[in-house]
């Protein structure tokens, strides 16, 4: 098994790549209401109001997208005749693919070939929606730019159109979230009469009970690529804080950040928490049946305590966020979610944001979709279908809707990937015996790095 560990776009692993997910829809689907393209918007940031281009209603559109998602795409060409489409398979910004950016810097200097709309990752939202010269208008449309109903934009769960959202405009819809919460294996800790934590304070503390009283038992991880999506953004550390569109502040001296880290540290220190990834080589084997309890995305009880760690059904259990005790709120962290993107170049903008909106907000799709979807109300659909619920030991509905409207917004979506230093800095340094607190210095230097080389100002206050 790969060590790149989650089935989102960027940085999927192999799991899902195999995953035989088989997309049931209905053969009809009533879209949201989608508005004429007759209009501009205004901009504050130098970029030219929206102008859309000719429009010829019924024109054919190009639709760019990867591999997990090309059945949905089918599907809608199926139940939706009337609208011609060109489908292309294209990676979706796998791995960190900038393929994309690449072809679209190419129809900007001969003036054509742009698909109508694309599947992406986060990031490439980041170039998208900015112009690519002065007085120029971005690659993405802005949605509520009388494109998408404001009703429906509004529909995502609190904060998931965050990395869509630029200059006060919304140029991308949400597919999918991967909302962090807790794991736990329910007949160990209830055989062992353990209860289920729900602030940090009482993780830490049951972490070293477990590792005294059950040696080689695991509450968690922090060996795979995108552990500190888990722990650190859910603790609100302010590592990718953008403050302005140019602006990043990167602080791990923060309290957030430092506290987080002493606390792994001391479950590292412990052996409750493991070093070595959870998706790296043999660990399912030599490891898996030993995770009692795991703070990671919603798509862990899939795709790695079923098909991962080939964990029994019944015995898996999710549970709410974790909360710092005397703390009022409560926030957590995002690992994965693809989104959809409409080109401002399209000639057929109606046919292009129907598409894009029954992707992303109709049951038919929504309802059978591999990962968990950030439109509600689709979402609770995905929530009643038995594949999606009935491996569990309990009823995961509350859990997941309620983090999925707790994802700290402060966590930002910048034009480089949250995971290279990370990767690069922190795990060597992990493997290496160092600390994650006398590491936090090197990783801040390295996002520093890397944040001035994507032409960010940084600062660290």
């Amino acid at each position: 098994m790969e060590s790149s560990p989650s089935p989102r776009t960027g940085r999927r692993h192999s799991l899902l790549r195999t995953a035989a997910v088989t997309l049931s829809l209905a053969t009809t689907a009533v879209l949201a209401g989608c508005a004429s393209a007759d209009t501009t918007t205004d901009s504050s940031s130098g970029q030219s109001a929206f102008k859309p281009a000719a429009q010829k209603e019924g024109s054919r559109i190009t639709v760019w997208a990867d591999s997990t998602r090309l059945p949905s795409v089918q599907a809608y060409q199926k139940s939706h005749p009337d609208v011609k489409m060109k489908i292309v398979t294209y990676d979706g910004g796998a791995d960190g693919s900038t393929y994309l950016q690449s072809k679209v810097q190419l129809f900007d200097r001969t003036g054509s070939g742009w698909p109508d709309v694309v599947f992406g990752a986060p990031t490439d939202v980041t170039w998208a929606s900015e112009a690519t010269k002065p007085g120029g208008q971005p690659f993405a449309a802005p949605l509520d730019a009388k494109l998408v109903p404001r009703s429906t934009l509004d529909g995502f769960a609190k904060g998931s159109l965050t990395p869509c959202e630029f200059n006060g405009h919304t140029y991308c819809m949400r597919n999918d979230i991967a909302q962090v919460l807790l794991w736990y294996n329910k007949p160990l800790m209830d055989n062992w009469g353990y209860k289920v934590p729900t602030t940090w304070q009482e993780y830490e503390a049951l972490g070293e009970q477990v590792a005294k009283d059950h040696p080689g038992y695991l509450v968690g991880s922090v060996g795979d690529t995108n552990s500190h999506e888990s722990y650190f953004w859910s603790g609100q550390c302010p590592a990718f804080n953008l403050v302005k569109p140019d602006t990043l502040r990167t602080d791990l001296r923060d309290p957030k950040c430092t506290r987080m880290a002493k606390l792994l540290d001391n479950l590292i220190s412990a052996k409750a928490v493991a070093t070595q990834g959870f998706f790296s080589q043999g660990f399912a084997k030599n490891s898996g049946s030993k995770v009692l309890m795991a703070y990671g995305p919603s798509w862990y009880g899939q795709y790695l305590f079923k098909a991962g760690f080939k964990t029994p059904a019944k015995q898996i259990a999710a549970a709410p966020p974790l909360a710092w005790k005397g703390e009022s709120t409560t926030a957590t962290g995002n690992v994965g979610g693809g989104v959809w993107m409409v080109s401002s170049h399209s000639a057929n903008l109606k046919a292009s944001t129907g598409l894009v909106t029954w992707l992303t907000t109709s049951d038919e799709n929504q309802a059978t979709a591999p990962t968990y979807p950030a439109y509600a109300q689709a979402a609770k659909a995905w929530l009643a279908n038995p594949a999606n619920r009935d491996y569990f030991a309990n009823d995961v509905s509350k859990p997941f809707e309620q983090a999925a409207n707790e994802v700290w917004t402060g966590w930002s979506n910048t034009r480089f990937s949250d995971s290279t230093a990370w990767s690069s800095v922190v795990l060597p340094a992990l493997t290496a015996g160092k600390s994650l607190t006398e590491t936090l210095p090197a990783w801040q230097q390295e996002i520093a790095g890397e944040a001035k080389t994507q032409g960010y100002k940084v600062v660290d206050q």
